[in-house]
């Protein structure tokens, strides 16, 4: 009897498949329409993973380290994104919580609750209440004067300088001594460097320390320096953080420099070269808005191109490096002077200075010329003791520049004095810290 039930139904049950099938196609019918649907599912497995084998590489790495992201760690980024643009905001300059929603976009309860723990922990602080208008006094936002902040470290030839730099740029305390580190150890150096730090730091929380040296380097270690022999191959980075206590980040101080006046403003556009001197030539060079470092870290050398192919003998091992002849200490020696400020002072009526000064002024505007050549930037800032000798420099500059850079009376390009002086290189290297904790929000919570 059940079976006769059974036949009795079946084409009823068939006639239901089919009705349902035409409402809503599943994927046994849509397999039906693609003639080569059924030949996939029936091939061997062995088939199928050779047809993934030969897929292109790049095709399969995407594949292999897709990793889906969780809802907790997108509100996470959400988050530090949306407070890296109040805080960059904020270093623009301090606003009431209205103002920077309106700055940034965001609404006043999203920047409640980013801000609170910064209130909370002192990154922050909130001013007394003011009138600007009409309606509720405001009550401004600003970094807070007493918060974090970042220590800069240069360390030259015959210097070093150290430099505290709040969140917002103000600097807590800055200072430059005498230290002839030509042929010091990289112990002997680094112990002046922390007995410096740890001078100017008191008890202020710390982000980080930033350190500039002449010389090219390459992941924390000096690669190249030839002005500081003995500091070469040495791992400073490392080795500094060791004795501080602190994350240490290393570069090279012409591109520090360059940063400088990259942030936290912007004092020469997004475009130029920034060049300084000690007893070596280094150059900045800044494109779009970024410093330029090369593939390997190396840009920027200008010190060692070469004006004069069977020049006087460099450092570096060649010849006819400009260095060798618009370096600080060549200036000094032409000029018969020890030190920066004799030669400044000398310049007002000594010829024999003057003399120095214009010849190295000669010999650098070859060598910017071979830079504007290649960069096209608009703007060359003179910084270090090129900004002190601006003055007696540009002219000589200039002259040169004119003839050898290729269509010059068209680019117009600028000659400028460094605002910052001799301090850009230390400012920069605290600035490094400073920019990276404004970019990377969560390093305030580390």
């Amino acid at each position: 009897m059940r079976g006769h039930r059974n036949a009795h139904k079946q084409p009823n049950a068939r006639k239901h498949r089919r009705a349902r099938e035409q409402r809503s196609p599943c994927k046994h019918r849509r397999a039906r329409n693609r003639p080569n649907a059924r030949k996939h599912r029936t091939a061997p497995k062995h088939r199928r993973a050779r047809k993934h084998r030969d897929a292109p590489k790049h095709r399969r790495a995407r594949a292999a380290i897709l990793v889906p992201m969780t809802t907790v760690d997108h509100l996470r980024q959400v988050r530090l994104g949306n407070l890296r643009t109040v805080l960059l905001a904020l270093v623009d300059k301090p606003g009431s919580r209205a103002d920077l929603a309106a700055r940034t976009g965001l609404t006043k309860a999203t920047l409640s609750n980013l801000t609170e723990p910064l209130l909370a922990n002192g990154v922050l602080v909130e001013e007394p209440a003011t009138l600007t208008g009409v309606g509720r006094p405001s009550k401004p936002l600003r970094f807070h004067p007493a918060g974090p902040v970042a220590i800069g470290v240069e360390v030259n030839v015959e210097h070093l300088a150290v430099e505290v730099l709040g969140l917002d740029g103000d600097t807590v305390h800055r200072h430059r001594v005498h230290a002839d580190n030509r042929r010091a150890t990289a112990n002997e150096v680094l112990g002046r460097v922390v007995g410096l730090v740890e001078q100017f730091t008191g008890d202020r929380a710390v982000l980080g320390v930033g350190l500039a040296v002449p010389g090219v380097v390459h992941d924390g270690t000096v690669v190249r320096a030839p002005n500081l022999p003995n500091l070469v191959g040495e791992d400073l980075a490392a080795q500094l953080s060791s004795r501080l206590g602190r994350e240490v980040e290393l570069d090279n101080e012409a591109n520090l420099a360059a940063l400088a006046h990259l942030w936290p403003k912007h004092l020469a556009g997004e475009d130029f070269v920034h060049v300084t001197a000690d007893v070596g030539i280094g150059a900045g060079v800044v494109l779009a808005g970024e410093v330029y470092r090369g593939v390997s870290g190396f840009a920027g050398e200008l010190g060692h191109v070469v004006i004069e192919r069977d020049g006087v003998e460099c450092t570096c091992g060649s010849r006819g490096c400009v260095e060798r002849y618009a370096g600080l200490d060549v200036m000094l020696r032409d000029a018969g002077r020890t030190h920066l400020d004799d030669l400044a002072e000398a310049l007002r009526t000594d010829e024999r200075a003057r003399t120095a000064v214009r010849e190295a002024g000669r010999a650098l505007g070859v060598g910017l010329a071979t830079l504007m050549n290649l960069f096209d930037v608009p703007t060359v800032v003179l910084g270090g003791s090129y900004a002190v000798l601006h003055e007696h420099l540009s002219v000589a500059i200039r002259s040169e520049m004119d003839i050898r850079v290729l269509a010059g009376g068209e680019r117009h390009t600028r000659l400028i004095a460094s605002p910052l002086g001799e301090f850009a290189v230390v400012r920069g290297a605290a600035g490094l810290v400073t920019r990276r904790t404004v970019q990377q929000p969560e390093r305030l919570y580390a």
